[in-house]
């Protein structure tokens, strides 16, 4: 469909494929990335022909390891951290809502937004190397929405949900398996060939049924979602204090950053 340096985007057969390609950032999502996801993934979600929408990160070393950090370097208002995270909110909730089922094939790491994608995915598949987390805690002491934070909870639980946020703790792929998080561990070379196989088992099965599972699920955790400006205080908090805008500096240089709470 769509090449160029950042994303990869093509149709084989019944799998639309997006691709994320900055493997010297190990993946890490620009605002264009965003945006051409969102539009790729909805241009193969009116496609009949495509029976899955599958999600790679190129280079062998990440899926997505969150969003380019650059981007925040000009942050000072609450109003940032806000339109910010309601813009990942339109992305993230468009992935979940798509009527064509979807799949993660995760390479390595899985971190922030790159969590984010992966879990608003259907399915999820992941080599040994799988680390899945989001480690703002230890690294730029922002916060997520609390739409992510529930999705979090949904997939995860709440007691898995704290030791991922709190103590910024990464999930691997043993355990990740062992509680649903993904639904297979196989080798790298082998996640390509389980997109096109779950493909062409989805394309035997009666679409409308699974278009009103999907669909009666998402209801569901909709109505037990709390709504998206019900953390707007502890966002604007994070995203507005000293310690974001000095860790995110020192992120960027590559420097420790020594916490203030303030």
């Amino acid at each position: 469909m769509t090449q160029n340096d950042e994303i990869i985007c093509s149709k084989e057969g019944a799998i639309g494929w997006i691709r994320f390609n900055r493997p010297q950032a190990r993946n890490a999502m620009t605002w264009h990335m965003y945006e051409t996801m969102t539009q790729a993934s909805q241009r193969f979600d009116a496609d009949d022909e495509v029976k899955l929408i599958a999600f790679r990160g190129e280079g062998g070393e990440a899926f997505v390891a969150g969003t380019d950090i650059k981007q925040f370097v000009g942050f000072a208002r609450p109003e940032d951290g806000i339109d910010y995270e309601r813009r990942i909110d339109r992305v993230i909730g468009g992935l979940e809502r798509l009527a064509t089922p979807t799949v993660a094939l995760i390479d390595g790491y899985c971190v922030g937004g790159g969590a984010a994608i992966a879990l608003a995915c259907d399915f999820r598949y992941a080599n040994a190397d799988f680390k899945f987390g989001i480690p703002i805690a230890r690294t730029l002491g922002n916060c997520l929405s609390i739409t992510n934070v529930a999705r979090l909870i949904d997939l995860i639980g709440v007691a898995r949900t704290k030791r991922v946020l709190m103590l910024a703790r990464m999930i691997e792929a043993e355990e990740a398996a062992s509680i649903g998080l993904v639904d297979e561990v196989v080798e790298s070379p082998a996640l390509d060939e389980r997109a096109r196989t779950l493909a062409e088992r989805l394309a035997g099965h009666a679409p409308l049924t699974m278009r009103a599972a999907k669909t009666a699920i998402n209801r569901i955790l909709d109505a037990r979602r709390p709504a998206h400006d019900a953390a707007d205080d502890l966002i604007a908090q994070c995203y507005t204090s000293e310690d974001f805008r000095g860790a995110v500096r020192r992120f960027v240089d590559k420097t420790p950053y020594t916490w203030q709470g303030r």
